[in-house]
């Protein structure tokens, strides 16, 4: 009886971790320069809490960095700042262009673009994702320890 009671609280505990993961968020490494210096300054690994609240009820908003399945690759996700939200005009300037355009943000969709300019897979190259792509808001830096914080939703310029 003591090691099937073991086995139920197991999967008991399991399946309750599992929903909590599911509702409320992750952890994730964060790999890559296109997001320096807010992540991976010097050479550092960051992990980030992934907060999936934020999604669910819409509240994605400018400055904000979000987690998105990436355009080119589904199997890859990317993190960018969001840069423009539906009904905005932002302005685009092309890596290798020093012309700029005007582009509407369709509804649906956001602007997204990596914090390390020139260094970054973004919507200068793939223009507005949409929302469903869209999978979580990083909110926090967990680790390592000297760099803990709250993220704030601010644009780079």
């Amino acid at each position: 009886m003591g090691v099937w009671c073991r086995v139920k609280n197991l999967l008991f505990g399991v399946a309750i971790g599992r929903t909590v993961i599911d509702t409320f968020g992750s952890v994730a490494r964060v790999d890559g320069i296109s997001m320096q210096p807010t992540f991976n300054p010097n050479t550092t690994v960051d992990f980030v809490f992934l907060s999936y609240i934020p999604v669910r009820f819409d509240s994605i908003k400018r400055g904000d960095i979000i987690v998105a399945i990436s355009p080119r690759n589904p199997n890859e996700t990317i993190i960018k700042r969001v840069i423009g939200v539906e009904g905005d005009v932002v302005v685009s300037k092309k890596k290798n262009n020093a012309s700029s355009t005007r582009k509407f943000i369709p509804r649906g969709h956001y602007w997204i673009e990596g914090d390390h300019k020139g260094h970054t897979y973004d919507s200068t190259s793939f223009g507005p994702i949409s929302k469903g792509l869209v999978v979580a808001k990083v909110s926090v830096i967990i680790w390592p320890p000297s760099r803990w914080q709250l993220l704030q939703s601010k644009i780079h310029k």
